[in-house]
């Protein structure tokens, strides 16, 4: 086994495609192929399934490729600081659903410790490619939450990735509006009060299933819904057409401004926060400060 292998595994797991992988490595598409199977050969397994539609990752090709990109990590991290002898920062990376208090907790940790040694990287994106990037090393850390109606589905796909859940704290539903919707006087709203607005939900891609729903209800069928991928235009929606959303209530003025406010929803529902990580890595040391900022917002639920 060889790092170019690995290299190449990665890179047709990354595109799911032989041909394009091939074009990116500059080798041709045999070269390609006959190096994978070289491999597959000597680990005694099957990396990937290849069909007529491209390439797909077996099992067991998946938990290789978690160590893998371990390794090639590493190698990158030792290849800057004692081959290249450019010394290089030092990365760090979380990824996240569409939180804006995860957001807040990043900015607070990048502006309390500095850039000097460190990379920093967020992703705020879908659910499936936040548990993916915790997996593939893309972040060391990945917020999510969970509840009683996703707990069974998450639970498996996050042990499928060798990943694991820890719980932050657990809140209650509230409806995030803007201050200008005819409801925003109200103490409480149902789902009945909320019935003519339109919801905004985030958008989950290939992996759209209700278990992957950023926003608890997902089964609940919705008069008027809107889909949207990006939190900046889900803030816009309210106040264009007075849509509202489902949160934990935790609200960032400092980041989404104060033309926001957050109601309790009617029902005994709740929200699980809380963060993945590896399941056989213990989390570094920026890490575990991170986790601590995310922690500080737990004062702020009300359950």
């Amino acid at each position: 086994m060889t790092l170019q292998q690995l290299r190449y595994v990665i890179a047709i797991a990354d595109h799911q495609s032989i041909s394009r992988a091939a074009g990116e490595l500059y080798v041709s598409q045999p070269s390609l192929s006959a190096a994978v199977r070289e491999l597959e050969t000597e680990l005694g397994i099957e990396l990937f399934y290849r069909t007529n539609r491209g390439i797909r990752v077996t099992r067991e090709g998946n938990e290789f490729l978690g160590y893998a990109r371990q390794l090639m990590e590493q190698y990158r991290l030792i290849d800057e600081k004692y081959i290249a002898g450019t010394g290089g920062k030092k990365k760090f990376s979380v990824s996240m659903q569409h939180y804006s208090f995860a957001v807040k907790a990043f900015v607070e940790l990048v502006k309390r410790f500095g850039m000097d040694e460190y990379e920093f990287a967020v992703h705020e994106t879908k659910t499936y490619e936040v548990m993916e990037n915790v997996r593939d090393f893309t972040s060391e850390v990945g917020v999510l939450y969970r509840n009683t109606f996703n707990e069974k589905v998450l639970n498996k796909l996050l042990a499928d990735q060798n990943l694991e859940f820890v719980e932050l704290f657990q809140c209650r539903v509230y409806v995030y509006l803007w201050k200008g919707n005819p409801l925003a006087g109200r103490s409480l709203l149902t789902m009945e009060d909320l019935e003519e607005f339109p919801c905004v939900s985030f958008e989950q891609g290939k992996n759209n299933s209700f278990y992957l729903a950023e926003e608890v209800l997902s089964t609940y069928q919705y008069k008027r819904l809107i889909k949207t991928n990006d939190r900046a235009t889900a803030l816009n929606l309210m106040v264009g057409l007075n849509a509202y959303t489902l949160c934990s209530g935790i609200i960032c003025e400092e980041l989404n401004g104060g033309d926001y406010l957050a109601i309790p929803l009617a029902g005994e529902e709740t929200m699980t926060i809380g963060y993945i990580k590896r399941a056989d890595l213990p989390l570094g040391s920026m890490a575990r400060m991170y986790v601590e900022e995310l922690k500080k917002y737990e004062r702020e639920v009300y359950r």
